[in-house]
């Protein structure tokens, strides 16, 4: 197997301990701003925002028959495991795609699809996908694989107002979008068991009181109640409010990032346990021409307000230096050795303009 392969397979593998409480996302249905909010919550807290370019051809990573693809959308995705492995992010065309734990996630078997990885998905979708719709229907063209420790959900919203929230449970995707997504939020526990346990609570049509703890199903429950208020009462500033809800459901130390998407406005806003100053990056600044450089950020800089003009040229030692200090960082993963690393830093140099 090669150094690649065995980062590869490491990483997919290697993502569960202490990753069974983290993570909330929600998706607020507003008019005049519709935003999207993520608590990023892990132990380590290293990262780069990345803009992505349209145009570029990719080969996926992935052991056996990868998915190949040229990008028709640029993006700005949260990177902290390398570029090409996002955690989330949002593309041109107005779609936003958080991960989040899922302990019962069980990917499909190996069959005629192409396959390719639970984290890279996100870039795949992001680089072909301008709506939810269209990231459900790759299902039939593509295989998501993961290993048996990497389970992951999404929850993923459009510039049309389309929302979802995507599983992979017993080998098939599950989904649940608009109608059947009464509510816009999604922890660590599947949406299904999440509705079950919100209508045991007063406004949704049990009795039992909210319970302010950081259990998966009480901070889908807190979460709810937020995004409900503000779609029945409407709110000053969606994203200021988006924050406030973030803060509400944070988990101290552990919440290392703290993002809010503006999706009609193409504006993202993120503070950070390093930096706590609100920064955001405007796509509508950004050049996505393929063979125009490469911007990147630190996401802990020491900078506030507007940082897209504080993009740095991306550079393979920017990438190896994120991944050594990721890495390095997780302790299932930092007995790696340094040639598999350089080998997955070097990955993104297999991408060219088409």
């Amino acid at each position: 197997m090669t150094a690649l392969a065995i980062v590869t397979v490491a990483f997919f593998m290697g993502l569960s301990p202490g990753l069974g409480n983290c993570c909330s996302t929600f998706y607020i249905e507003d008019s005049e701003r519709p935003v999207f909010g993520k608590n990023y919550d892990w132990s380590v807290d290293v990262g780069l925002v990345i803009v992505n370019k349209r145009g570029v051809r990719k080969v996926a990573l992935a052991n056996q028959a990868p998915v190949t693809w040229t990008s028709s959308y640029g993006s700005v995705t949260f990177n902290q495991y390398g570029r090409e492995l996002p955690s989330g992010g949002i593309n041109e065309a107005g779609l936003v795609i958080e991960l989040l734990w899922l302990e019962e996630t069980e990917y499909p078997s190996a069959d005629q699809r192409p396959a390719i990885g639970n984290v890279q998905w996100i870039q795949y979708q992001l680089d072909r996908s301008a709506t939810v719709d269209e990231v459900i229907a790759s299902d039939s063209k593509i295989r998501i694989q993961g290993g048996p420790g990497a389970k992951i959900h999404y929850l993923l919203a459009d510039r049309l107002g389309n929302r979802a929230a995507v599983e992979f449970i017993e080998g098939k995707m599950v989904y649940h979008k608009n109608e059947t997504m009464p509510v816009s939020a999604l922890t660590n526990s599947t949406y299904e068991e999440s509705v079950k346990y919100l209508k045991k609570h007063t406004g949704f049509g049990g009795q039992r009181q909210p319970v302010q703890s950081k259990s998966s199903l009480d901070r889908f429950v807190s979460t709810a109640n937020k995004v409900e208020s503000v779609r029945a009462e409407g709110a000053g500033s969606t994203v200021d409010y988006a924050f406030e809800i973030l803060a509400g459901v944070a988990q101290g130390a552990f919440t290392k990032w703290s993002i809010v998407y503006d999706m009609r406005n193409a504006i993202i806003y993120f503070r950070t346990l390093a930096n706590g100053k609100q920064r955001f990056v405007d796509l509508n600044a950004l050049d996505f021409t393929c063979g125009s450089t490469v911007g990147v950020l630190d996401i802990n800089e020491d900078l506030s307000g507007d940082v897209t003009d504080d993009l740095v040229d991306y550079t393979h030692e920017r990438n190896r230096r994120l991944i050594e200090r990721a890495f390095r960082s997780t302790s299932f993963l930092k007995g790696l050795p340094a040639e598999a690393l350089d080998r997955l830093s070097r990955y993104p140099d297999q991408t060219m303009c088409q």
